[in-house]
């Protein structure tokens, strides 16, 4: 299955875990706590871990172009939920 994978620098990784996850639980299967997220879409799954200093994002899909559109979703929602620490996510195809 194709993946990619992001690290996001932030020193709040929980905070924004159990916020994204939270919100992709209102319309896709979500399970986290304070260290891991994973959220399973109809068009694929994000696993999201909470370091220290970062966000770690992974993502994968069926296909190249249902991967794209997970990246899509969930670094949009990384960016709009983190634009006060101008977060940004950069994909890395794995």
């Amino acid at each position: 299955m194709p993946a990619s994978q992001a690290r996001v620098a932030t020193d709040r990784a929980s905070r924004y875990l159990k916020q994204l996850c939270s919100h992709f639980d209102k319309k896709a299967a979500s399970q986290w706590d304070d260290h891991k997220g994973r959220t399973v879409f109809d068009f694929g799954t994000c696993d999201l871990t909470a370091e220290p200093d970062a966000l770690v994002l992974r993502v994968e899909a069926e296909d190249a172009e249902l991967l794209g559109r997970t990246e899509y979703v969930v670094g949009d929602h990384v960016t709009r939920f983190g634009t006060r620490d101008q977060l940004s996510v950069d994909w890395r195809r794995i």
